[in-house]
């Protein structure tokens, strides 16, 4: 990803560091620092972080309850996480892992395969 650091100066726009953005909500998108470190993070509907990446390589994302909340302030729960060291914890809601069904009178638990 190009810093914005280099947009801003190929644009002649006047800066300091830190550069720090943030959307209609107060979160934090994108920062970047004098050394060249920048961060950028994504949102849902209900203001819970679900994607995060940074000039280093590292990305993480997460995926939260029906409630869509988190952090005892809130309601949910994240359900779902995995980041570029390989760490996935939880279920994906696109997965149907570990939901159960009933047919004939008689419930499976589904296995993702």
């Amino acid at each position: 990803m190009k810093k914005l650091s280099e947009t801003y100066k190929k644009l002649g726009i006047d800066f300091t560091f830190p550069i720090k953005i943030t959307n209609e909500k107060g979160n934090r998108t994108y920062c970047e620092y004098i050394d060249g470190y920048w961060t950028r993070y994504e949102y849902d509907e209900n203001g819970n972080d679900t994607y995060y990446e940074d000039s280093d390589g590292y990305w993480s994302r997460c995926e939260y309850d029906e409630n869509g909340k988190r952090n005892g302030k809130r309601n949910g729960k994240r359900t779902y996480f995995e980041d570029s060291d390989g760490t996935k914890m939880g279920t994906k809601r696109s997965s149907c892992d570990g939901k159960v069904v009933e047919i004939d009178g008689k419930k499976y638990k589904l296995t993702e395969l």
